[in-house]
C-alpha cells in the first residue's frame, strides 16, 4: 500500500463516524459480487451530499489518494472493486427523493436510492423508472448510470441512459458538475451528462439525477415455454413479435440454470417437459380487443397452442394474473443466487440477435472441445441479444486452478464474440475483469480517443484507477 495522509484529515472533513478503517468494513465495502481480487481498500468513506463528495474529492486530488465510487455493488466486472490501497467513496448516504412531476414525467434523487425504493415513491403517481433489475433491491441508481444498466425489461424500454434528463456529478477535482434541470429537449452542444453515463466513475462521480418517468405498465401476460434449442426460442419470439401486443421482456435460461434454481429454492418443477432452453415472455394486455381482433388473452393462448402444436415449444404455461405471473419470474429471477455456490466465471455478452442461435452452437461446440465435463449456464435477455454464460467450478478444482483455466477461455470467449460482431460487455460493463480484451471490440482510435478523454477529466488518474482502461 502506498503512503496515505492521516486518516483524521478526513475525519475532519466528514466527522469521525462517517470515516473507517475496521478490517470488516473495508471488506464489506470494498468490493462487488465479482469475487475474483481481493479488496483491499485503505479507508471507506460515506459523504452525506454533494458537497461532502466534492470536498473529499478536493481533498483526495490535492494528495494525490485513489479513488472508487461505490455504490449498491451489484456488478460482475469488478468496477467497484478497491484492491490497491484505495478510498472507497460510499454513495450509500445520498438518498434523497423529490417530488414526482406528474406532468413532466420525472423525479429528481440522490445517487445512493435503490431501484426499488424509486419504484416505490412514484408508483402511487403511477409511474415508474423502468430499469428494472433483478438486483433492484440493492442496486443503486448512481449505479445504474455509471455502467448504463439494462435490466429485464431492455427490450422495451431501452438501458438507462435513454430515461436519464439532468445529471449532477464531481469531478476529479471536486468541482461539482451541475445539470439537473428536467428538459425533455436540449440541443446546446455535446451531451456531457450522455457522456458520463457508463464510464463507471472513471470520469466523474455522480451523486444526483432527474430521471425521466414511464406510465407503470397496464395489464401483462407471462408466458413459459420449454424449448428444444436456441433457435426454436428465436423462433418463438419471431412470432411474439407479429401478435401485434406490446412486447415488455423476453428472457430465455438453460436447463441446467432450472435444475440449480429447483434444487436451491424449493419452487416447484414449472412444466412437465424437461428440454434445453426455455423462454419466458411478458406481453402487454390490450382492451378487449376490436371487431377486428380478439381479445389479447386469446389471442396468446391460441399463440401458444400454436407453438406446441408446431413443435417450437414442447410445453409452456400462461399467467394472465398478477400472481401467477410473479411465479413464473421466479425461475428466472433467481438463477443468479442459485448458482452463487458453485463461483461462477460470469461473462456478459451480446451479438445481434438473429445470429444468436449459431453462437451458441459455436459456443458449445468450443466447450466440448476444451471445457469437457464443465457445467456452463446460459441466461439472458434474448429480445436484445444479451447472453449471460456462467462457467460453474469443477467440483474439488481450486480457485485459483479455475480462474486461470478461466482466463484462458475467456480469451476465446472473446474471440469468438467479435467473430460475430458483439460485444463483451452488455450490461457491467469492463471494470478490472475485461479490460485487457477491450482492444478486441474497440478500435485503436476509439481508444486513443478515450485516453485523451480521460486524461482531461482525471489528469492525476486517481478516479476508479485501472478500470475500463490502463
Amino acid at each position: 500500500m502506498n503512503l496515505r495522509p492521516p486518516i483524521g484529515e478526513l475525519q475532519a472533513l466528514l466527522g469521525a463516524e462517517a470515516v473507517s478503517q475496521d478490517p470488516g468494513e473495508l471488506l464489506h465495502w470494498g468490493r462487488d459480487w465479482t469475487r475474483i481480487y481481493a479488496a483491499a481498500p485503505w479507508a471507506v468513506c460515506w459523504p452525506r451530499s454533494t458537497a461532502e463528495v466534492a470536498a473529499v474529492l478536493r481533498w483526495c486530488h490535492a494528495r494525490g489518494v485513489p479513488v472508487v465510487p461505490s455504490g449498491g455493488r451489484t456488478g460482475l466486472a469488478g468496477g467497484a472493486m478497491a484492491t490497491a490501497g484505495e478510498l472507497v467513496l460510499s454513495l450509500d448516504r445520498l438518498r434523497y427523493l423529490g417530488p414526482v412531476d406528474v406532468l413532466n414525467r420525472s423525479v429528481a434523487v440522490g445517487a445512493g436510492v435503490p431501484n426499488q425504493v424509486l419504484q416505490e415513491h412514484c408508483a402511487p403517481h403511477g409511474l415508474w423508472w423502468p430499469v428494472d433489475l433483478a438486483a433492484k433491491g440493492t442496486a443503486t441508481i448512481g449505479g445504474n448510470l455509471a455502467t448504463n444498466a439494462g435490466g429485464l425489461r431492455v427490450v422495451r424500454y431501452g438501458h438507462a441512459r435513454n430515461w436519464l434528463l439532468g445529471l449532477e456529478a464531481v469531478g476529479a477535482d471536486g468541482q461539482i458538475i451541475s445539470e439537473l434541470r428536467a428538459l425533455h429537449k436540449d440541443n446546446s452542444g455535446p451531451d456531457l451528462r450522455q457522456l458520463l453515463v457508463g464510464s463507471e466513475g472513471t470520469l466523474a462521480v455522480v451523486t444526483a439525477a432527474t430521471l425521466q418517468l414511464a406510465p407503470l405498465p397496464g395489464p401483462t401476460a407471462v408466458a413459459l415455454l420449454a424449448c428444444p434449442s436456441m433457435q426454436a426460442v428465436l423462433e418463438v419470439l419471431a412470432q411474439a413479435h407479429t401478435l401485434k401486443l406490446e412486447l415488455h421482456a423476453f428472457e430465455v435460461f438453460s436447463d441446467l440454470c432450472l435444475s440449480h434454481v429447483l434444487a436451491r429454492t424449493g419452487l416447484p418443477q414449472p412444466l412437465q417437459a424437461r428440454l434445453p432452453f426455455y423462454a419466458l415472455v411478458e406481453l402487454g394486455l390490450d382492451p378487449a380487443g376490436s371487431a377486428h381482433q380478439p381479445p389479447a388473452g386469446a389471442r396468446m393462448e391460441r399463440w401458444l397452442e400454436r407453438l406446441l402444436t408446431d413443435r417450437t415449444a414442447a410445453d409452456g404455461t400462461l399467467a394472465v394474473d398478477h400472481r401467477a405471473a410473479q411465479k413464473l419470474w421466479a425461475y428466472r429471477e433467481r438463477i443468479t443466487e442459485s448458482l452463487q455456490p458453485w463461483t461462477p466465471r460470469k461473462n456478459d455478452i451480446s451479438v445481434p440477435v438473429s445470429r444468436l442461435a449459431e453462437f451458441v452452437v459455436e459456443l458449445q461446440r468450443w466447450l466440448d472441445h476444451s471445457r469437457p465435463g464443465w457445467q456452463v449456464a446460459l441466461f439472458g435477455h434474448v429480445g436484445d441479444g444479451n447472453l449471460h454464460i456462467n462457467a460453474l467450478r469443477p467440483e474439488g478444482m481450486a480457485m485459483v486452478e479455475f480462474q486461470q483455466a478461466c482466463d484462458l477461455a475467456d480469451e476465446a470467449l472473446y474471440q469468438l464474440v467479435a467473430r460475430f460482431g458483439g460485444s463483451m460487455s452488455a450490461e457491467h460493463g469492463i471494470g478490472l475483469v475485461k479490460k485487457r480484451w477491450l482492444p478486441l471490440f474497440r478500435s485503436k482510435a476509439e481508444l486513443q480517443a478515450l485516453g485523451a478523454l480521460k486524461h482531461a477529466l482525471d489528469p492525476a488518474g486517481i478516479l476508479n484507477p485501472g478500470k475500463v482502461l490502463s
